[in-house]
């Protein structure tokens, strides 16, 4: 897909302040400091459009970035580290559950798991989500470049058995490029599909 124009439309800290749901959308979730951002940055050819930080549990908003006038790319926080006060933890899972409820142009999630670590009990939260309100989901393994080829595709196999999805996880990376066009494609897909869930 050619990017022609990328603008952040809205950082939301509360469900009021979304905006309008007239276009199709696709979120990216995952854990605190899993590569969301620099896939986000990589996918879109910026720098530094998604903020990149090594303190994870930085980012408590969700972003919403309008691509080529014509769909969104939503930047959800990351969840799940251990050092945030337990009320923001409270406060985040709020703020990402009611965007799932409100958004009836969500057309995909691209669920972003470290290839190096084992499913969390709050990853089990965000699939069990996406499967109450009816959301499909796309796995991406990112940090691959961390991995010998051999090993990534033996983590690949056993990620894929945890999590019990239909379609097949991308392995990715943002420093090699590694998945990229793979994950455009099915980007491409979700935000080209009819509408099946309610509109908000």
């Amino acid at each position: 897909m050619k990017i022609l124009t990328v603008e952040r439309e809205a950082r939301c800290r509360r469900r009021e302040d979304f905006p309008g749901c007239g276009l199709p959308e696709v979120a990216f979730a995952g854990r605190s400091n899993v590569g969301k951002s620099s896939l986000i940055n990589s996918l879109l050819h910026r720098r530094s459009l998604a903020a990149v930080s090594s303190t994870p549990g930085k980012t408590r908003s969700i972003d919403f970035f309008l691509v080529n006038k014509s769909f969104r790319l939503v930047d959800l926080p990351g969840y799940g580290y251990a050092r945030v006060p337990e009320p923001v933890q409270r406060e985040w899972k709020g703020l990402i559950e009611s965007y799932f409820e409100d958004r009836g142009r969500l057309t995909g999630v691209v669920w972003i798991l470290d290839i190096r670590r084992e499913l969390s009990d709050l990853d089990r939260l965000l699939q069990g989500w996406m499967v109450r309100y009816g959301v499909a989901f796309f796995p991406v393994l990112t940090k691959a470049d961390k991995l010998t080829h051999s090993r990534q595709r033996v983590r690949q196999r056993e990620l894929q058995r945890e999590i019990g999805a239909s379609v097949e996880a991308i392995v990715f990376s943002a420093k090699t490029g590694e998945g990229k066009a793979a994950l455009w494609s099915r980007v491409q897909a979700a935000v080209s599909r009819p509408l099946r869930r309610r509109e908000s």
